[in-house]
């Protein structure tokens, strides 16, 4: 397995790691559930060093990145952050990702499972005057969410960040080295994504984890990440999205502007909006005692199979086990009950609207 620069230190820390994607990473140090609320009392610190990185710079960047994605990269100022979707060209999500508008061109951040496949992906459809580097070995990635998290990031850049908008991002400088800035982050929460070579990686969290004691930070592993963002609906590639869905069909259509110009799978997604889709990715919450898991059934009130779960747990927050999965759209409505099947049995759910946490 790949290491990250912080492996070391979340050895030291106790932590159970697992093979995530090829990479050695901390699924957990205490429990999830002790990780999940700390998230969202107080603050928390993730290492996110596996996710792939790629700057995209030359005077055919701009159209380049504007024909392989879904959303309008015209719209980013300097210092802007853009989610958007790679298609292909049956629409199917090749993978989600986030551009950044720098000053000499794009950074864009992928799914670790998806880098190599990405990089790939994105050099076959460039033009000649567009040049596309992988960043991914240089850079360390630490995330710091939870509703305390700008003191922590004000004390140890020594900056004043309380102005800086959600989805915008600058560059400093921390120890001599450069820093990217980032307020973003896979939790629902208030929080920052800090960009920095891979050699300042340990000094920087441990100088996080100093300046967060006061308010309560602990490190966080991918399995509250997880539950984290499930609570909030962001989809997670490889679970609610993948190559044979859709972003209309997972409800992902605000971040697809066709009156832009033509990109790859505008015509196959066109379609299906004047068709209308088939299938919705929706939520719920179970009613009945049990826990939904990944590929669990779901079934309509004549116990038929009609879909299945794509992400499910028991919700920290919420104390509630709720979940995701794609059925056909006349059962999508929220407030219809569906069923799903645990263990030859068949427990109560209903649909909701918007995100699980309010």
């Amino acid at each position: 397995m790949k290491q990250t620069p912080l492996t070391k230190v979340h050895r030291a820390l106790g932590a159970k790691m697992v093979d995530f994607h090829g990479f050695e990473m901390p699924v957990q140090y205490t429990s999830v559930i002790e990780e999940h609320l700390t998230v969202r009392r107080a603050v928390g610190l993730f290492d996110l060093c596996h996710m792939g990185e790629f700057e995209l710079e030359g005077p055919g960047a701009l159209g380049a990145l504007s024909r392989l994605t879904t959303n309008d990269p015209a719209l980013l100022g300097e210092g802007d952050i853009q989610y958007t979707i790679l298609t292909k060209e049956d629409g199917g999500i090749i993978d989600d990702i986030l551009v950044y508008r720098t000053a000499t061109g794009f950074f864009l951040v992928v799914n670790a499972a998806n880098a190599e496949k990405d990089f790939a992906w994105i050099s076959k459809h460039l033009p000649s005057d567009a040049v596309l580097t992988n960043r991914t070995d240089d850079l360390a990635l630490i995330a710091v969410q939870g509703p305390k998290s700008l003191p922590v990031v004000e004390q140890v850049l020594n900056l004043s960040l309380g102005d800086m908008g959600s989805y915008t991002f600058l560059d400093t400088t921390y120890k001599g080295n450069w820093l990217r800035v980032s307020r973003t982050g896979y939790t629902g929460e208030d929080g920052f994504e800090l960009y920095l070579p891979n050699a300042g990686a340990e000094e920087l969290w441990q100088s996080l984890m100093a300046a967060g004691e006061p308010y309560g930070i602990a490190p966080i592993g991918l399995g509250a990440r997880d539950t984290l963002r499930l609570e909030m609906r962001m989809p997670l590639y490889g679970n609610d999205i993948d190559g044979t869905t859709t972003p209309l069909e997972a409800g992902l259509g605000r971040f697809v502007k066709f009156d832009k110009g033509d990109f790859i799978g505008r015509s196959a997604l066109l379609a299906q909006k004047q068709v209308g889709v088939s299938r919705r990715l929706i939520g719920f919450v179970l009613l009945d005692r049990g826990i939904p898991r990944q590929g669990y059934p779901i079934l309509n009130e004549a116990g038929e199979e009609v879909g299945h779960v794509t992400s499910g747990t028991l919700s920290p927050s919420l104390n509630k086990p709720i979940g995701t999965g794609y059925v056909p759209v006349d059962l999508a409505a929220p407030g219809t009950t569906v069923y799903v099947g645990i263990r030859g049995k068949r427990l109560k759910a209903e649909i909701i609207k918007g995100r699980f946490l309010k």
